[in-house]
């Protein structure tokens, strides 16, 4: 039986304490949504955008992004797409918006059986427009080329396996014309933020479209070793 319909069926247990009573108990939900701030991974790599997170990636944020992710609870798309929500409305104001998910690799996908990504994006483009921002979904990045498994890798590494990676399948006429006809910053969307290696190679696939790509927005950033939660605000 699929995790999404024991979900269903049976009482809920959180996903980041395994507390049971609820899909994510009140104290999880607190640490999750965190306190949206401008996180930076040291060093950036060239050319990556200004980075946002709701929260470090703490035990109880891993657990929750993986058991959505990889072990089918789906259902924990609405709490961790309401974190990415109150990131992007920190990041940006009240101004329209648009977000550009980081696409996942096909073999993922099929692994999956999911776009955690892109649904974490539509989800939170919905909260924001409820909330009265036009925040508009452009999924027009694709992977060009098969890269490796980025768990393990050093961030020379990640970089090495990203180079070149996107693509950009809309052109200037093309399908997707709010990218390049004022309906506000853009905003690329990814679950977390390590060395920043993929969001930069998304933003530079972006730039050569003629896409400028001021902002990130993710669920959390990965605190490096030796670095307190201070330095991410949180």
């Amino acid at each position: 039986m699929s995790t999404a319909l024991l979900d269903l069926v049976l009482p809920p247990r959180c996903a980041g304490c395994d507390a049971p009573g609820a899909l994510v108990c009140p104290r999880c939900a607190a640490e999750l949504h965190g306190r949206p701030a401008r996180r930076m991974p040291v060093p950036a790599p060239p050319g990556l955008p200004e980075c946002w997170s709701a929260t470090v990636y703490t035990s109880v944020v891993r657990r929750a992004i993986i058991a959505y992710k990889e072990r089918g609870r789906t259902a924990l798309a609405h709490p961790l797409a309401g974190a990415l929500a109150l990131t992007v409305a920190a990041a940006t104001g009240d101004r329209p918006v648009t977000l550009v998910p980081v696409p996942s690799a096909r073999p993922a996908l099929r692994r999956r059986g999911h776009d955690p990504v892109s649904r974490l994006t539509e989800l939170a483009a919905g909260y924001l427009r409820a909330a009265g921002w036009p925040t508009t979904v452009a999924k027009v990045l694709v992977q060009r080329r098969r890269v490796a498994d980025q768990a393990g890798l050093s961030s020379l590494q990640r970089a090495e396996n990203l180079a070149l990676a996107f693509r950009v399948t809309a052109a200037r006429n093309g399908s997707e014309p709010s990218l390049w006809g004022g309906a506000g910053p853009i905003v690329l969307v990814d679950d977390i933020v390590t060395t920043g290696a993929t969001l930069a190679e998304a933003a530079r696939a972006l730039r050569e479209a003629g896409v400028a790509v001021p902002l990130a927005a993710t669920i959390a950033a990965t605190r490096r070793k030796g670095e307190s939660y201070d330095r991410y605000g949180g």
